[in-house]
């Protein structure tokens, strides 16, 4: 099935074995699952945790001196709360990409060993001659 241009369940008619017919058969259709969708996912989130490494150095590098020569203007100390606060929300980012990555990667991983699971059981069971990839 393809949706917003990712494939993430494709359902296989009998590629494995060119006599059974479209349709799937005695053995029916065979679902297979793609991990591709979950990795790529995980990527573009490393990507973001990439992407925000230097954020907050830059933040910092803008802010250098600006203080300094301000004397006393209220809107410069307001100007360094803010500056604290995103800071804050760049570092929590980074940190919720980190584990959002880590979790889709998991999800292809456990997705994999379900379906070696699920196969290997169909296996002892089905009229087809075993393994059905």
């Amino acid at each position: 099935m393809i949706e917003n241009g990712v494939r993430a369940v494709t359902v296989v008619h009998g590629q494995s074995d060119p006599a059974v017919p479209p349709g799937g058969g005695a053995c029916g259709q065979r679902l297979k699952h793609s991990v591709g969708p979950w990795l790529r996912a995980a990527g573009g989130a490393e990507g973001l945790v990439a992407h925000l490494g230097p954020v907050r150095h830059e933040l910092a590098t803008a802010h250098e001196g600006l203080l300094a020569g301000a004397g006393r203007l209220t809107a410069l100390a307001e100007l360094a709360a803010v500056r604290e606060s995103w800071e804050r929300r760049i570092q929590a980012a980074q940190g919720e990409c980190g584990s959002l990555a880590a979790k889709l990667r998991a999800v292809a991983r456990t997705q994999g060993a379900t379906d070696e699971t699920v196969r290997s059981s169909f296996a002892e069971m089905t009229p087809c001659g075993g393994d059905e990839r």
